[in-house]
C-alpha cells in the first residue's frame, strides 16, 4: 500500500496525507457518551453522523448510539433551526433521554446556526418536557482535532450543569481526558485505593466496554450522572489529567464555581501515576495504600528486568498530544530514544514540551505538531528506528519498513484489548512494558537464526 513513498521530504503548508487526527465531533460524541441516559445529538449532515458513530463503534466494539439533525440543500441554506426542533422532538418523543448533548458540525458552523438560541425556543415552545436537558458544544471539524471537541465537550457539561451551592463538601473532581473505559476504571479504583472521594467526568467505563447478558440497553447503567455533574460545583478540588483534553474544563470550572484544580498529565508510567496518586493522597490527607506500593514496586521491577532489551532503542511515536507527552515520558523512564514525536493535532507549545522531555536521552529528537504519518514515514526511511507506536493506521509504515508495531491511541480498529486493559497506572504501565518486549523479540524470533533465538530471557 505504501510503496510509492520516497524518502525525499518535501515541506508541506497546505496537504496533509494520512493526518494523525480527525475531527471535533468524535471526541465531543465520545465525551457525551460518558454521561448517564444522555444522547449526543450532531448538528449537521446525516454522513457526518454516521461517520463519528462509525469511527467510534469500529474502535470500542460497541453499538454507538446518536442523532444527528439531518440536514438537506434547505437546511444549508435557511439554517437548522427547524431540523433540530423536529430532531429533538423526535428524540425526547422516541428515546427518552435525561439529557440531550448537541454538538456542531462544520456545516452548522458555516451557516452559523445560532445553537443556545434553538435551544431556547425549543423549551419555549414545549418541545423539550419538563425536567429534561439540553446543552450544547461547538465543535467545527475545520479547527482542532477530536481531542478539542472532547475538551469542548467536557467543558460545556460544566458551562451548564455544575453548580455552587455554598458548601464546600470534601470531594475531588477527575477529569480524565480522553482515554480507554478501561483506563476510566483503572483511575477509579486507583482514587478509591488512596481513599477519597470523587466524581469522574466523563465515565465511558460500563458503557463502551458492557458485559453482554442477553438485553439491549440504549442507555448502559454507566455514565456520570446528572446529579454527580451539578454537584462539581462543591468540589474542593479539580484534578485534570492532560491539558489539551481536561484543563479547559477545570478552568471553567474553576471560574465558575470557584474549586481550584491542579493540572496532571495522563498518568502513563511510573512519574506520571505518582503524580497522581500523590495528588489524590494530599488532597485526602490519606496514605498510599501497601498495596499500590507494591504495584509500584513490581512495575519498577519489570523496566528493570527489560531494560537491557530496551536501553537505547529508538522509537517512532505518534498520536494525540495529551497522550504523546505521558508515553514519551515513559518511553525516557525505560531507557528508551523517542526519535521521532508527531501529533495531527496543532501546538508549538507541547513542542517545545516534548523536546524538554527527550533532552536528556536524545536532544535532537523529530518532533512535529499538526504534522501526517506520511511524514513520519519519510522521516523514517532517512533515520532507521527499532520500533513504531500509534493508533491502527500506523500497521502499513510498521510493516513496510518490518519494524515492530505497538498500537496506541485513537482509533485501534483491528484489535480489542485496547478497552478491556488499562494503560494507565502501575498495572497499565506493566502491560505497556509487556507488549512493548513482546513486540521486539516477537521480530527476533522470526529473523534470527536458530543459534541466536534464546529460549530464556
Amino acid at each position: 500500500m505504501l510503496d510509492g513513498t520516497t524518502a525525499e521530504i518535501r515541506e508541506r503548508q497546505h496537504l496533509r496525507v494520512n493526518p494523525a487526527k480527525t475531527c471535533q465531533p468524535i471526541g465531543a460524541m465520545y465525551a457525551a457518551l460518558g454521561v448517564n441516559k444522555c444522547m449526543p445529538h450532531s448538528h449537521g449532515s446525516q454522513g457526518c453522523c454516521a461517520y463519528h458513530r462509525s469511527q467510534l463503534t469500529r474502535h470500542y466494539k460497541e453499538p454507538v448510539v446518536a442523532t444527528t439533525s439531518s440536514f438537506t440543500e434547505g437546511a444549508s441554506v435557511f439554517g437548522g433551526l427547524a431540523n433540530l426542533k423536529t430532531a429533538l422532538d423526535n428524540i425526547f418523543t422516541i428515546y427518552n433521554p435525561d439529557i440531550v448533548s448537541v454538538h456542531t458540525t462544520c456545516l452548522s458552523e458555516v451557516i452559523g446556526d445560532d445553537i443556545p438560541m434553538i435551544i431556547k425556543k425549543a423549551t419555549e415552545d414545549g418541545i423539550v418536557p419538563e425536567g429534561k436537558l439540553v446543552i450544547h458544544a461547538n465543535t467545527p471539524s475545520f479547527v482542532g482535532s477530536h481531542v478539542t471537541g472532547f475538551a469542548n465537550q467536557c467543558k460545556a457539561f460544566v458551562t451548564y450543569l455544575a453548580e455552587s451551592s455554598g458548601e464546600t463538601k470534601n470531594v475531588v473532581n477527575i477529569f480524565p481526558g480522553w482515554v480507554e473505559p478501561a483506563d476510566m476504571r483503572e483511575l477509579k479504583r486507583l482514587a478509591a485505593g488512596v481513599g477519597v472521594e470523587f466524581i469522574l467526568a466523563p465515565d465511558t467505563s460500563d458503557v463502551l466496554d458492557t458485559a453482554l447478558d442477553g438485553e439491549y440497553r440504549m442507555y448502559p447503567d454507566g455514565g456520570t450522572s446528572i446529579p454527580q455533574l451539578k454537584a462539581m460545583g462543591d468540589s474542593f478540588l479539580t484534578v485534570s489529567l492532560g491539558p489539551l483534553s481536561s484543563k479547559p474544563a477545570a478552568e471553567a470550572l474553576e471560574k465558575k464555581c470557584k474549586v481550584p484544580f491542579k493540572d496532571l498529565e495522563i498518568p502513563y508510567g511510573v512519574a506520571a501515576t505518582d503524580a497522581f496518586i500523590d495528588a489524590l493522597r494530599l488532597a485526602g490527607d490519606t496514605a498510599v495504600p501497601k498495596e499500590l506500593e507494591k504495584e509500584r514496586g513490581r512495575l519498577v521491577d519489570m523496566i528493570s528486568d527489560m531494560s537491557q532489551y530496551l536501553h537505547k532503542k529508538k522509537v517512532a511515536i505518534f498520536g494525540d498530544p495529551d497522550h504523546l507527552t505521558s508515553m514519551v515520558s515513559f518511553l525516557v523512564e525505560m531507557g528508551m530514544e523517542p526519535a521521532i514525536v508527531i501529533s495531527g493535532t496543532p501546538g508549538k507549545k507541547w513542542e517545545q514540551n516534548i523536546r524538554n522531555i527527550c533532552a536528556p536521552v536524545n536532544p535532537d529528537v523529530e518532533v512535529r505538531a499538526f504534522s501526517d504519518i506520511h511524514f513520519l514515514h519519510q522521516w523514517i526511511k532517512n533515520n532507521p528506528v527499532d520500533l513504531v507506536m500509534g493508533n491502527t493506521y500506523g500497521k502499513y509504515v510498521a510493516r513496510e519498513e518490518n519494524l515492530p508495531f505497538i498500537r496506541f491511541g485513537f482509533p485501534i480498529m483491528d484489535r480489542v484489548g485496547h478497552r478491556a486493559f488499562p494503560t494507565v497506572g502501575y498495572m497499565g504501565g506493566m502491560r505497556i512494558v509487556e507488549k512493548i518486549t513482546d513486540a521486539m523479540f516477537d521480530k527476533r524470533d522470526r529473523e534470527d537464526p536458530d543459534h541466536e533465538v534464546e529460549l530464556v530471557l
